[in-house]
């Protein structure tokens, strides 16, 4: 009978990746900014888009370290607390405001957290593939590769992963309310930005794949793994 593993910095990792998902997806999501660039001019993203890549990290390190099925927890988990928060984003803003609360008050409320059907949609939908193709990539990638080269692990995922979560999220939630020029722009600025991002990471990412690996005795590799998103067994 196989022995469980227990991990020492598992859950807080679970924990992590779930904490920066909601502030990503609560903090500066209705927010775009901009950028001037030399030679190109305006560059146009979403204020959220500077930390929701951390999450792609916090998935990288958990696949390359724990293999894809306990990254598939953690990733069911985010899903869980992103329709919790959702509900409760949607209960709070269609309670009724004491009279002690200004319009403006109420306002301002709504505005930051009144999502609308479609972007609670999106977010959620986006998320799940996207996290889903990304464990999978760098899962496969390992085998691939034969544990070598971890840059390519995790620049590789991201760069399928937020292809996926980009075509579902930006044209669900924007499509008829922006532009098509700024749904356009905003989703490829986005995208570099956070591919970009995983790039800059990468130094950062193997210091701590090297340090989890060595401290929980791990290093997994997906080879009789049942890549069912829907399934739940580790």
């Amino acid at each position: 009978m196989e022995t469980r593993r227990n991990y020492r910095y598992y859950d807080l990792l679970m924990a992590a990746f779930v904490t920066v998902l909601l502030c990503s997806n609560l903090i500066g999501v209705h927010k775009v900014s901009y950028i001037s660039l030399p030679f190109y001019g305006e560059y146009i993203y979403g204020a959220g888009v500077l930390f929701f890549p951390i999450s792609y990290l916090f998935g990288d390190v958990l696949t390359e370290v724990y293999g894809y099925a306990r990254s598939r927890k953690v990733i069911w988990a985010g899903f869980g607390a992103l329709i919790f928060a959702s509900l409760m984003s949607l209960g709070v803003t269609y309670l009724p405001a004491a009279r002690t609360m200004s319009a403006e008050q109420q306002s301002a409320i709504n505005l930051i957290f009144g999502q609308t059907p479609r972007i609670v949609a999106a977010s959620l939908f986006a998320f799940w593939i996207g996290e889903f193709v990304n464990s999978f990539v760098i899962a496969n990638l390992k085998l691939w590769t034969e544990g070598k080269f971890l840059w390519v692990r995790t620049i590789g995922s991201t760069v399928v992963g937020e292809i996926a979560d980009s075509l579902v999220f930006y044209p669900v939630a924007f499509f008829g309310v922006w532009s098509n020029e700024q749904l356009v722009s905003v989703m490829i600025g986005n995208y570099f930005i956070k591919v970009l991002w995983e790039v800059f990471a990468t130094p950062f990412t193997y210091l701590i794949v090297n340090f989890l690996k060595r401290t929980e005795h791990e290093d997994y590799f997906d080879k009789d793994t049942d890549f069912n998103p829907f399934s739940l067994e580790t």
